[in-house]
């Protein structure tokens, strides 16, 4: 889970100045970025109008790409700090890497959650011998300053909880949906469920209306709260929302992310979470000369360099732009 621009922009972000406290339907577009050597996403979040959905602060779509004689997905060991990275996919598999040891292959709806805390080093890369298309989400979890200290560790879980309705199959990632508990560790009260549409369903999904919610277009054909949603693309759905209309025009795969306004700002560059530019400096002077991140073992390449901090300062501020 890496944002791989060699010049990233610092991402300011955090408070609840600028939280939607009724509903709304806004469409963010996606900026390309290139991961890796032959994988393109499409960034949803952070956006030039709006920096979080409730402690969810990064969403990356990519695929379907046909990797069938390509490397796929090929991320050298980075570092991460005050935040949790969730893999989430539809088609191929990932082989995710730690600093604290982890290694585990990650397949289509299965959750590949890790917890930064102070500081960690992963990988990713399609295995050498693995499924013709590669098609998922990246995404990460702002931690409150409460957790982002935490000892560093990596969960898997498969076989998920599901929420049912008549052409409507939610497997939840994180949190709560209408009284469906995921067994992935949380650390603000948030949600996130992968939403499988049959065609011709037209349902509504009940939401909490003190959290605020966006809607990720996996795959297919869908209108959400009446506004046709393309694939790649982002609804952001503000607060005050007890239920979520959704119709299907063809099978059709979302993603709802949701949780309570986040409070704290945010200074976000490159791979890390702080609250003040000191704590940048210092993770990428920990991260070049070798300390506090850790080593990832079994990778066959070099760790990636941090890029270079901008001239100006960094400063804390809040959620859009």
């Amino acid at each position: 889970m890496s944002n791989l621009d060699r010049r990233p922009v610092p991402a300011l972000c955090g408070g609840r100045g600028f939280v939607v406290a009724e509903p709304v339907r806004e469409l963010l577009s996606p900026r390309r970025v290139r991961l890796g050597e032959s994988t393109e996403v499409r960034r949803l979040l952070p956006n030039l109008g709006r920096r979080m959905v409730g402690a969810w602060c990064f969403v990356d779509h990519y695929g379907p790409d046909d990797i069938a004689d390509e490397p796929g997905m090929q991320v050298p060991p980075h570092p991460h700090m005050g935040l949790q990275t969730v893999s989430w996919l539809h088609e191929g598999e990932v082989l995710h890497r730690d600093s604290t040891g982890s290694v585990r292959t990650v397949r289509p709806r299965e959750l590949g959650l890790m917890t930064s805390g102070r500081g960690i080093s992963h990988s990713e890369e399609s295995p050498r011998s693995h499924a013709r298309y590669l098609h998922g989400a990246q995404l990460w979890i702002a931690l409150p300053d409460t957790h982002r200290d935490t000892a560093p560790h990596f969960e898997y879980h498969a076989g998920l909880p599901t929420v049912t309705a008549p052409g409507l199959t939610a497997t939840l990632l994180l949190g709560t949906l209408d009284g469906t508990v995921s067994p992935g560790t949380a650390y603000t009260p948030l949600v996130g469920a992968d939403l499988a549409l049959a065609r011709g369903a037209d349902v509504r999904l009940p939401l909490d209306p003190d959290f605020e919610y966006a809607v990720l277009s996996m795959s297919g054909e869908t209108h959400v709260d009446g506004v046709p949603v393309r694939p790649g693309s982002l609804l952001y759905l503000g607060c005050g929302r007890t239920e979520l209309p959704l119709r299907a025009d063809s099978d059709a795969g979302l993603m709802l992310l949701g949780g309570e306004p986040f409070e704290e700002e945010l200074v976000m560059f490159w791979n890390w979470i702080g609250r003040s530019q000191e704590e940048i400096e210092r993770a990428r002077r920990d991260w070049t000369e070798g300390t506090r991140f850790g080593e990832v073992k079994g990778y066959a390449g070099a760790p990636l360099p941090a890029p270079e901090l901008p001239a100006g300062p960094l400063k804390t501020r809040g959620r859009t732009r």
